[in-house]
């Protein structure tokens, strides 16, 4: 028989307990299996390494020998195991996201500046999933976003890098509608329309509830996802909230809403020391989707956001 590691942990398991019965506890085995696995162990050495005594087992001075031998070696495989999975672990990076237009850019980066790094991507519309995941470890990072006023549920321990403190929510329209020619739409223009609005988007309906009621509106509102919106919008059925990075589009108008009542925080989570450097990617990443969409732009500047800054 050759020796295993699993042998020399029997050894000194038996060797710190003190005993067959509490050794074969701690190992999840029964005591009959262990004293089987000992008499091999001690005939494969061709010596007793411990003493059956009826208060328990000791080491005889051979057996010291062979645990002052067995004792590193456990340690260092354990050292190696502990090092093998940080590197697997730095070599991988699992991203999750709300729908945004700032994942291609910001993927585009990541694989730049990381050409050796294994990623995967999950795109979920609840940011609270996506929290409870990189907390459970199944993601590194997670970007999400926060509706004001319904705040998220950030499970203990994560961190939280804060990309806008406040992205305005603009609403997207048929390129036809009454409204659709000025810069800037009141919800009062859009009182009369059908809202849609996707309730699975956590905290979505509620601040949009809020907004309402603040400007003493009760629209009609359609709940539905934001796929089957598209078409309803694009044929005047419907006008929807919708990210200030989204489009240009040619059958969409998309406007900003005045005084910003929707608005939503851009957030960046991950685990204590886990990646953060990626936060960089994504401001980068964030700027150009926001500069190359026109009211978008247009806002920023208006409200001269960091965001315009270089870094």
């Amino acid at each position: 028989m050759e020796l295993e590691v699993r042998h020399l942990r029997a050894l000194c398991a038996i060797a710190d307990a003190g005993s067959l019965h509490k050794a074969a506890r701690q190992l999840g085995v029964s005591q009959p299996s262990l004293t089987t696995q000992l008499r091999r162990i001690e005939r494969a050495l061709d010596g007793e390494l411990f003493l059956r005594e009826r208060t328990g087992c000791r080491p005889t001075p051979f057996g010291r020998t062979v645990l002052g031998r067995a004792r590193p070696l456990l340690a260092e495989m354990a050292a190696l195991v502990a090092e093998a999975r940080e590197l697997a672990h730095a070599s991988r990076l699992r991203i999750g996201s709300t729908a945004s237009s700032a994942l291609p850019g910001w993927l585009r980066r990541i694989h730049r500046r990381l050409p050796d790094t294994e990623t995967s991507l999950v795109v979920d519309v609840s940011a609270n999933a996506l929290l409870r995941m990189v907390a459970a470890g199944q993601l590194d990072v997670a970007f999400v976003h926060e509706v004001e006023g319904s705040p998220l549920r950030v499970p203990p321990g994560l961190q939280l890098h804060v990309l806008m403190d406040r992205e305005p929510q603009f609403v997207s329209m048929a390129r036809d509608h009454p409204a659709a020619g000025q810069a800037v739409v009141s919800l009062r223009d859009l009182a009369a329309d059908r809202w849609m609005v996707d309730p699975s988007v956590d905290g979505e309906w509620d601040g949009l509830r809020r907004v309402f009621a603040g400007a003493g509106l009760d629209p009609p509102v359609l709940h539905a996802d934001y796929h089957t919106a598209t078409s309803l919008i694009i044929s005047g059925e419907a006008v929807a909230p919708c990210q200030p990075t989204s489009g240009p589009r040619e059958d969409m108008a998309i406007r900003p809403l005045c005084g910003d009542p929707l608005a939503v925080r851009l957030l960046l989570a991950t685990r204590p020391g886990a990646h953060a450097e990626v936060y960089e990617d994504l401001r980068a990443a964030y700027r150009e989707a926001a500069l190359r969409t026109p009211p978008y732009r247009a806002w920023l500047h208006h409200h001269a956001s960091p965001l315009l800054e270089v870094a």
